[in-house]
């Protein structure tokens, strides 16, 4: 019987919500199992894309902290979005997909969370620019749109140890509870036929390693502000 992680963590800071997702992409080797994270955040920020140039983002949105994710992608506002992480083990299923494809997946995934809940969505057909860097400006391929509208995008790591994605949801201006979201996505996004759901609290080794890297890495502007 396979079994998926699922990790509740309530609102962090910014800085320990990239920590912890860095944390569990470097722990699959140990946890040898994926995981879903669904997470908030304790005051306002912004996260950016980790090719992104430091100078462009400040300029280009007044929301601090200003972290840099592990993940690529452009500018996310966090505030009352919904943020989830998801990792997988090197030589997963979803490893071994096409950045292009877990893209799509994820988002189909969020879909049919929605779906479930009665608000129907669907998958951008391809792209529309506004704004430069910032995720939530027009859209990419494969984002989530309701009504037209983009409501949630992710971004991607893919190394050695596995695959990590960090998404946001933009909720879309309905009375929707967090919580019902959050059971949805685990509902419709059954491991497979044979699997199950299993509850994760991190343990003692993953904690040290989140705060380790929230200290070292992520709290510091020579990390945020690296180029």
């Amino acid at each position: 019987m396979s079994s998926w992680l699922v990790i509740r963590s309530g609102k962090c800071d910014a800085a320990f919500n990239m920590a912890l997702d860095e944390a569990l992409l470097e722990a699959l080797p140990r946890l040898r199992a994926p995981a879903l994270r669904f997470y908030g955040w304790t005051e306002p920020a912004a996260t950016f894309g980790y090719f992104q140039k430091f100078s462009d983002v400040a300029t280009a949105t007044q929301l601090r902290p200003l972290i840099r994710r592990p993940t690529g992608g452009g500018i996310v506002p966090h505030a009352a979005d919904w943020t989830y992480s998801a990792v997988f083990p090197h030589g997963h299923e979803w490893h071994l997909l096409k950045a292009e494809e877990s893209y799509r997946r994820i988002h189909d995934w969020l879909r049919r969370a929605f779906q479930h809940l009665g608000v129907e969505t669907e998958l951008a057909p391809c792209c529309k620019k506004t704004l430069p860097g910032q995720c939530f400006a027009g859209y990419e391929k494969f984002d989530l749109l309701w009504q037209g509208k983009k409501i949630a995008g992710a971004a991607q790591r893919r190394n050695k140890l596995g695959l990590l994605i960090q998404g946001s949801v933009q909720p879309p201006p309905l009375a929707l509870n967090r919580c019902d979201w959050e059971n949805a996505m685990t509902h419709v996004g059954e491991p497979d036929s044979h699997g199950k759901w299993t509850a994760f609290n991190p343990d003692t080794g993953l904690l040290a390693l989140a705060n380790r890297l929230r200290a070292d890495k992520f709290s510091q502007s020579c990390y945020n502000q690296k180029r």
